[in-house]
């Protein structure tokens, strides 16, 4: 029996599609469940690609990693941001541990992972990779092989996915699907691995670009649109993709499929600075004549408490004195500031006026640490079901029905999914979801699998079977 460890990444998978609506329509990750365990997988706060996966990698949360999110500041002024990537993660990862004991690891295009790091074995870098056209591969020689592997050209991302142009989309999407996992499988056949992880961004691409096609419960569905099916056929099309990787695979290696968070129906957006424009916490110079995003110098700072940052979730940053340039929110009264917004903002109610059932986490609360500059309130708009919009201006509402970064119609959940295996072996777990299980624990999972030592600053716990 072989002791190797196969994770396939589905970026955004959602459990409800796989474990219920979909599961006769999925025979392999179907049988996966069947003959091993499965359930959902509780993701970081906050539920996004970064920093989910290098906390998936690192098993530690995003304050130890000090990463809330894909732009984080960098200090405490007001204009100076950094996109996370692979340098940024100073934690040890998996592959790095795994290097260390002598074991070849194999990573195809897993998120934060740009640039490539050593380590013995083979790196593609995944999301986010700047013009998609940087030195993806570590060794760098390797990316004509790639090339070569993936039927022509490997695909780091899907180009432009919040687009009306839903054909060109749904192409593109087959394409990259296609080429990834061809180049998946020229690896796993032909280059020495004891660890193999790949993950597929598409999941993510079709879900924000067709889930009002698919779901009923999303306020833009009309029944019988072309692309009605166009996500339970994809999620066919992944699941035959699965099945003939993992057919590679030999008897004994430990098959993981996971999801960095879910997804659902995006009911709208809330104008987090139009908001805190209008309960006083933020002053502008002027007022624009159009609805455009907030930037620092449209700010007038000596009169501004707290400004926010849009995305799927909503990062609050106070203007502290003393900390902040131009800060005048008092240290001695930080924290009773920022229970006045926490309460204001759960308490915020929909466009009809009934309850939007915001969440909102103070990080100190959350997280084992609080590296880096983090936000002082992170907001869950209706519990994920709103994203957070950034315009401010003449005619801008708080509640607002389109995005203001392009065509989306999902936002994520914070469940993903896990589904583990022995290929070989009948466990006989898989009647029932496993529940407790979450991000932080694949790490040390699979350390334990290969007999390798656990680091006492991970998180998570090791599942067993």
């Amino acid at each position: 029996m072989s002791m190797k460890v196969l994770v396939i990444g589905l970026d955004c998978a959602e459990p409800s599609l796989v474990f219920d609506q979909w599961r006769g329509e999925l025979p392999h990750l179907s049988d996966l469940m069947a003959k091993g365990l499965y359930g959902p997988l509780t993701s970081t706060i906050p539920p996004i690609t970064i920093p989910a996966w290098a906390s998936m990698l690192t098993g530690q949360d995003p304050g130890q990693l000090g990463l809330y999110g894909f732009r984080n500041r960098k200090d405490y002024s007001y204009d100076r941001l950094f996109i996370a990537n692979s340098s940024h993660v100073r934690e040890t990862t998996l592959y790095q541990l795994l290097s260390r004991a002598r074991l070849d690891s194999i990573l195809l295009g897993v998120p934060q992972t740009y640039p490539p790091r050593p380590l013995q074995g083979i790196m593609v870098s995944g999301f986010p990779v700047p013009g998609q056209s940087g030195q993806i591969t570590y060794p760098a020689g390797f990316k004509p092989e790639l090339d070569q592997a993936a039927g022509g050209k490997y695909i780091v991302d899907v180009e432009d996915f919040r687009t009306e142009d839903k054909d060109r989309l749904l192409r593109d999407i087959y394409d990259m699907t296609k080429a990834r996992f061809q180049a998946a499988r020229y690896l796993l056949e032909n280059k020495p691995w004891d660890f193999f992880m790949m993950v597929e961004m598409s999941v993510d691409r079709i879900h924000h670009g067709f889930w009002r096609f698919h779901d009923p419960e999303h306020r833009l569905y009309e029944p019988g649109q072309k692309h009605e099916f166009a996500i339970r056929d994809y999620y066919r099309a992944v699941d035959s993709h699965v099945g003939q990787l993992v057919d590679l695979a030999p008897d004994g290696t430990l098959v993981m499929i996971v999801s960095d968070h879910g997804a659902a129906a995006m009911a709208g957006g809330v104008a987090v600075n139009e908001w805190l424009i209008r309960q006083g916490y933020l002053a502008l110079k002027e007022i624009p004549d159009v609805p455009r995003p907030l930037t620092p110098d449209m700010v007038d700072w000596s009169k501004t408490l707290a400004w926010g940052e849009g995305g799927y979730y909503a990062r609050l940053f106070m203007n502290v004195a003393g900390r902040e340039p131009s800060g005048i929110a008092p240290q001695a009264r930080y924290d009773e500031i920022r229970d006045e917004i926490k309460l204001r903002i759960e308490s915020m109610p929909d466009h009809q006026g009934q309850p939007l059932n915001n969440r909102v986490f103070k990080p100190e609360e959350i997280y084992r640490q609080t590296n880096g500059v983090a936000p002082d309130l992170i907001i869950y708009f209706g519990n994920l079901a709103w994203r957070s919009v950034g315009l401010v201006g003449q005619g801008q509402p708080v509640h607002v029905f389109s995005n203001d970064t392009g065509p989306d119609d999902a936002n994520h959940a914070q469940d993903g999914l896990a589904i583990l295996s022995v290929k070989g072996a009948d466990l006989k777990l898989g009647r029932e979801p496993r529940a407790g299980m979450t991000i932080y624990d694949i790490a040390p999972t699979i350390l334990s699998y290969f007999n390798l030592k656990i680091p006492g600053d991970m998180i998570g716990r090791v599942i067993s079977f």
